[in-house]
Formats: C-alpha cells, structure tokens, sequence
C-alpha cells in the first residue's frame, strides 16, 4: 500500500467572498491553507505583529513547513507540496505557528486528520477549526495487551478472581527533540474505590520498545460468591473495573513526558476469559479541552492509496496497454480508449505515460496520436494548442524526464532572480511610489535575456527522449502542412517554451526549482519574465531572436547528434541541514553534528554551516551506493549511508521525507558509476563487528543486496505494477462511459448508417467500430478478473490486529 499526498496552501478572507485562486497544478494533489480570526498571542507581540507560518507533520514528525507570513491575522501562504509517504502513519497534522523574535515560536493551534478520515475529505476544499496544541494531546503509536482472569483460591480457602496484564509491545512512539525516546508504560487497575498501579521498566532510545512484562491484580468477590462450572465475572463488578495503561518517556533529571494512553474495559472478558489486541494510543482525556477560537484552516488535500496485487495479476492489461502502440487505428488502442473516457481528468493520462515509458513503448504511441490530432487541425497556427490527449502525454513526459535537465537550465538563474529580488514592474497602474519604470525595464531586459540564453545554449543537455518526440512532431507536422516552412518548428516550440520552459519559470517550486514560492513581489517578476519566454518563443513573433531559436530547435529535434562540450556546468540538485556522523569513530562522545550537506551533478560535500566552504567534497563518480541505515545501528531514524572507497558516511535526515529524497538524489546522480558495489551492509560496523551480520572484518562483503539502479536513460523508477493498478482504478471508476462506447461501437458496426443515439456517443472518437468494439471487450472481461483478484485478497484486517488496531476508550 502506498500514499501520495501534494499541498496547496492558498487564503481567502473571512466571512466568505469570491475565492482567491492560485493556476491550477494538472497532476498533483493539492491542499489549500488559510487562517483567520488568530486569537491574542503571548508575550510583548500584538495581534498586528503577528507573523505565522505552518508546518505539516506524519504523526509528530515534521516533513514540510511553509514560508513566514508577515504581521497578518489572515494570512495567504500559496504553497503547493507533494509527496509519497514513505511509512506508516496514524494522522497528518497542520500546525500554525507565531514566529518568534527572542523566544521559541509559539504553536498557535494544529488541524489534525487521522488516516482512516483523510478519504472522507480527499479533494475537497473544507474550513478546520484550529484546537489547541496541548502536549497532553501530541500522541502517537499503538500498545499490544494482553488480558486475563485467573481463579484464585487464597489463604483462608475462598476463592477470588486474579486479572493478568502483559504488556507485550508498542510500535510508532514520537521522536523526542528528533530522538528516539526512552519509554516506559505505567498500568493501572482502575475502579470507583480503587486505583492499583504497577511500573515497566525502561526500554532506552527505541520507539518500538519490546516490554514483555506481565502485571497481576486481585478482584475481589462478593462474600456470597459460589464456584461454578464455567468461572465468569459478574455484571456488577465488571462494570466499574479498567485497565488503563500510559506510555512515558523518562526524562531523567527532567520532566517525564506524556506519550499516550489507552483504557480497556475488564467487562471484555465477559465472554472469554483471555483478550490479546493492538490499542492506537490516545489523548490525555481524548485531546479536548474547552477554548476560545483559534481561528480556521482552510485545506484541500489529495490522499491516494494503492493496493497493489502480485505482478501476474496485471499481466492481462498491461500487455493490452502495451501493444497500443501497434493498434490500427489508434484511437481503438487501450490507452487511447482510457484517454477518451477520462479526458475530463488529468490524472488518467499519467500512469499511462509513466508505464509506456518504462518500456520503451512512449514515442510510438505519442507519434500515433499526434498524427491523429493533426488530421483534425485545419490552420497551421493552431497546431497543438488545445488541451488534447497528445498534448496531455507530451507535457507529462516532459514533467517526468525533463526535470534533471530543467535544473541543469533553470535552476542557476531562477535561484539569481528570486534572491537579488530586482523590481521589474512596467504596468504603470502597478508601479509603487519611487519606482523608475526605465531602470525596471532594464531589470526585467537582464533577466529575460539571462533565462533565454540559458534555455537557447541548453540543448546538449535535453534528455534524448523529448528530442526523440520532438523530431517525430515536426515531421509529423510538415507532412500535414507541406506548403508552410516555418510549421516544423511551431510544433516543437509550442511545447518546449510555452509548455515546458514558461511554465517552469511561472512557477518554480511545482518543479522543485526552489523549495517555496517566491513572494508576491518575485512572482510578479517571474510572470513578466514568463510572458516575454512565450512571445520570444512563439513562431508569431517577430523577433530579432528568431534564428537563435531556430538553431535551437534544429538541434533539439533533427537526427544530428550532439556532443557535450565536456565542461558541465555544477548544477545544485539538493542541500539541507543534516546530522553527520564523524566516520571512522568509536561510539564514544558527541559523534554525530549538524552539518550543511550539499550535493550537484559533480561532488557531495559537507560544510560546518551554509556557505561555509567544504569541509569534505566527495566527488559523485566515487560513490558506489546510498542506502538506507536500519535504526538500530545508532538509536536513530530517518538514516542513510553513503558508500565510497573510504569509509561509510552515516547521515541523518531531518524527517522520514527529506531521508527518501536524499535517497533517491543520491541513487540517481550516481546510478551510472562503475564501481557500484551488489551488496551493503544495513546497519553499522561497531564495536568491532557489524551489527547486521556479526562479521567481524570490517572489509567484508555486505550481507544484503543493493536497491536495484536504473537505466540512465530512464531517469526515474517507475513501479509497472503501480501505475496499472492506477489504471484499473481509472477504467474501473469510468465503467459506465467504458459500456456506453461499447454500445456505440455495435449501434455503429449493426446500422452503418447515420450515428444512432448521438448523445450517448459524440464525444468518443471511433474510426474503426468493430476494432474498438474487439478492444473495448477485452478491456471488461481484464477489469471483470481483476475485480475479482481484489475481491478475494481485500479480506479486512481482524479488529485489533496490528494492522487495525482498536481505537482505544479515553476519560
């Protein structure tokens, strides 16, 4: 099972008026934020000084933060974030948060989603109210027990009831200040006369401590109580009786802290004397207090949830999705189908890409339907402007294997306008007081003209696959208008600058370009600079650029080979603050410290802080693998390791996010070298011995096999069996259009004559009746068996399992 979820952040004011949109973001999942009606802060700042920012938590830990918002009660953030869950989760949480000037920043309220309500409100724009962020209600995990009730006969020869608790386990406790903590479980028999409570011991820097501790506590009988056959507790006292169980984290010389509870009633062993379940852990008195208004979050998340079947289950479709390529015509293929019964959502077109293109299959079938679209363009000038099946393909294929070299053309220069923060304003009715319309012009001239060169000297960076589309339009193009030269060229341009390059620049950080949107005053400058991008590369313009341009396209499109000139520029791909720990140590000391890590197309290196020079620089063709650290190594999560000639570099991640995208960066920039080693050892080589595998050479051979790299020329992992599921999805929830096309297809192939029930069918493209009908039928009969596959393993999780733990009784 796997998770996307991709945030929006945007505002609008309160009461309700007109919304205030941002462009839409085809493709990715999205969450909308605002806050309003903030409540007094503490401390010397006044409402009007208040100055927010927020934080998106898995659980307790924070994954992604917001920019600051300044000196507003009702703040805009304008965020967009997207990301695969890399690990089980119990709640996604929004916090808001007073910036600090001299003090900590102050949680000003939190939205909190449980994972099992998070598809009630997929999709869907909803106001939150802010609660209260109480340390009491910052909890996470689950508990595993075990209960049971003995017959005791005491000493003066009466018998009395005995209840057992084991507390067996707990899994998924909160990090303490990024730590793993150091937890212990206090378990309690509670009644109206009587609180008896009983201690585990200590388990240190773990947040999946095994306890494995059994409590006993007498229940006494009433004295009127008579032994019978079968040993049951009475109505009575099983009512007033609980079991209750607190999770702490023993703070030594500090406070001990709350991690959570969860309150069993004795009255479950009513019908059977022995009761073993999972218990999500809760609130201190379920999290709720009595408060005034925090204020309301407005959001708008996109929560999607794979159930992926074994890989033979897909053979079927995804043979018939493959062979599209192939099908005469093409609209009677199986992705041009899906295409045509989804073409009102994005999402549809995006598996098929990614799935056609792990296999080589993309070109082809993007040249096919192309062709098609091109038979039903009239006017050269309008050449792939609508929003089509083969435009959709197009874009998303560039979004996918265009994104390393956006960052080779793109990032430099973006990173340059958005930090020297030059005004560009020309609009005389935006012009500020003191603004000088010529010296902006000239500002937004040295941009323009910075941004064009980059893309205009970049083609020996373009990924061989968009060239390879790229050539197949513009001959698809000049074979449909032969009388027009200049057509070959729109038909690339149209895609690379208005489609690719202008909308990169318009927005930066839906390309990972920059880590947040830029400010009202940069995107106003990038907008400028986006526009002025489209004209220059729009084949109306009579620009005096136009040969560049044409040099350009003609290398990113012809069948010359390019050569690299050999000096590749260092392009940054990802830098953050990690901790680091020293290599070669003994686990002796303050091993690990806070480093700035910083990687590029050429050297990993790490620096004391940001902009320090190197303290180390690795350069990429050494490294031989980057994998994942097991915890257990150093009592620490969210770690990775870098393997070189020397020895390991441990490092660890800020979150359990930012881990997998070091990950993945890392395994990318270096996926071609050499010497990349077949095996690595998980954890780490202490004490003398590596913890994993108990060898006691520090130069053995790994005893687990490395993460499979890719091709280079595929750029990205794509999992078939993923983005099939996703496929049957779609086709599944489409069903009815899927049955109305096939009951065009047998009105068309029995009357061929005028077109019957035009309603039903006019927006289906059929050229070939009885070839659609043939793929349409094999299409029901695969979603008819794969139905069935889910059908037979979608057995629900017993209640109580691990994996559907009980959500336990709270005071």
């Amino acid at each position: 099972t796997t998770s996307y979820v991709m945030l929006n952040s945007q505002f609008r004011p309160h009461p309700p008026c007109a919304p205030h949109t941002l462009p839409p973001q085809p493709g990715l999942l999205s969450l909308t934020q605002s806050i309003l009606n903030l409540g007094p802060c503490s401390g010397p700042n006044r409402q009007r000084d208040l100055c927010t920012f927020c934080t998106i938590s898995l659980d307790q830990e924070e994954v992604f933060r917001t920019k600051v918002f300044d000196k507003s009660l009702s703040p805009f953030y304008g965020e967009d974030f997207y990301f695969e869950i890399p690990r089980p989760f119990q709640c996604l949480s929004f916090y808001v948060f007073a910036k600090g000037v001299f003090q900590r920043d102050l949680p000003v309220g939190k939205v909190s989603i449980r994972k099992e309500e998070l598809c009630k409100f997929s999709g869907k724009e909803h106001w939150f109210g802010l609660q209260p962020v109480d340390p009491n209600s910052e909890v996470q995990g689950k508990v595993h027990l075990e209960m049971r009730l003995n017959e005791l006969i005491i000493e003066n020869g009466s018998m009395c009831q005995q209840l057992l608790v084991r507390i067996i386990e707990c899994q998924g406790l909160p990090l303490i200040s990024g730590q793993n903590c150091d937890p212990y479980a206090t378990v309690s028999l509670v009644g109206p006369a009587r609180f008896d409570q009983k201690k585990t011991k200590v388990k240190k820097k773990t947040s999946d401590p095994q306890f494995e501790e059994t409590f006993y506590f007498e229940v006494t009988r009433p004295n009127s109580y008579t032994k019978k056959s079968h040993f049951q507790v009475e109505e009575e006292d099983i009512e007033k009786l609980e079991i209750k169980v607190d999770l702490w984290n023993n703070g030594n010389l500090a406070q001990d802290v709350f991690l959570g509870e969860t309150r069993v009633s004795v009255k479950i062993l009513r019908n059977d004397h022995i009761h073993r379940a999972w218990y999500l852990l809760q609130p201190k008195g379920n999290g709720k207090s009595k408060t005034d208004d925090l204020g309301s979050l407005r959001l708008n998340v996109t929560y999607t949830e794979d159930n992926v079947l074994p890989s033979a289950c897909y053979t079927p479709l995804r043979t018939l999705l493959l062979k599209s390529p192939d099908i005469k015509p093409i609209s009677a293929s199986a992705a041009h189908i899906l295409g045509d019964i989804c073409r009102e959502r994005y999402e549809a077109v995006l598996p098929v890409v990614r799935l056609l293109l792990h296999h080589s299959r993309l070109v082809s079938f993007v040249s096919a339907i192309a062709a098609l679209e091109l038979e039903n363009t009239q006017e050269a000038n309008t050449i792939f402007r609508g929003n089509s099946l083969a435009t959709r393909c197009i874009d998303d294929m560039m979004k996918i294997v265009g994104r390393s070299y956006l960052t080779v053309t793109l990032k430099p220069v973006l990173d340059e306008i958005c930090e020297s923060n030059k005004t560009c304003e020309i609009d005389p009715i935006k012009l500020k007081e003191g603004d000088n319309v010529e010296v902006n012009k000239e500002n937004l001239q040295g941009y323009v003209q910075k941004v064009f060169s980059s893309i205009t000297q970049s083609s020996s960076s373009c990924p061989p696959l968009m060239c390879d589309v790229f050539r197949s339009l513009r001959q698809l193009a000049s074979k449909r208008f032969p009388d027009d030269p200049h057509v070959q060229y729109s038909a690339v341009s149209s895609f690379v600058f208005l489609r690719f390059f202008a909308v990169a620049v318009l927005s930066p950080h839906t390309f990972q370009l920059r880590p947040h949107h830029p400010d009202l005053e940069v995107s106003r400058t990038l907008t400028l600079i986006s526009k002025t991008i489209q004209t220059l590369g729009s084949w109306g313009s009579l620009s005096k650029n136009k040969l560049v341009c044409i040099h350009f396209l003609d290398e990113i499109s012809s069948n010359i080979s390019k050569e690299s000139s050999g000096v590749e520029d260092s392009v940054v791909l990802k830098e953050g603050e990690v901790q680091k720990r020293a290599q070669g140590r003994k686990r002796i000391g303050k091993n690990f410290k806070k480093r700035w890590l910083r990687v590029t197309n050429r050297e990993l290196s790490y620096h004391k802080h940001r902009g320090k020079e190197a303290l180390c620089i690795m350069p990429v063709k050494n490294i031989q693998a980057v994998e994942k650290l097991d915890e257990s190594a150093f009592n620490r999560k969210n770690m990775f390791q870098v393997l070189h000639s020397e020895k390991p570099l441990y490092v660890q991640a800020g979150n359990c996010v930012e881990a997998s995208e070091w990950v993945e960066v890392l395994s990318q920039v270096s996926r071609c070298n050499p010497d990349r080693l077949g095996t690595f050892h998980p954890s780490a080589y202490l004490a003398g011995a590596w913890l994993c595998c108990r060898s006691l050479s520090d130069s053995q051979p790994g005893c687990k096999p490395c993460t499979p790299t890719l091709l280079a020329n595929l750029q990205l992992d794509i999992d078939c069996d993923r983005e099939t599921e996703r496929i049957f999805s779609l086709f599944t929830s489409s069903y009815s259009k899927l049955q109305k096309m096939e009951d065009a297809c047998a009105s068309i192939a029995v009357y061929q004559g005028p077109l019957r029930e035009q309603d039903d069918y006019s927006l289906f493209t059929i050229q070939d009746s009885k070839e659609t009908f043939h793929t349409v039928r094999q299409i029901s009969h695969i979603l008819k068996e794969l139905q069935r596959e889910h059908d037979t393993r979608s057995g629900t999780a017993q209640y109580g399992s691990q994996e559907n733990p009980i959500v336990g009784k709270t005071s």
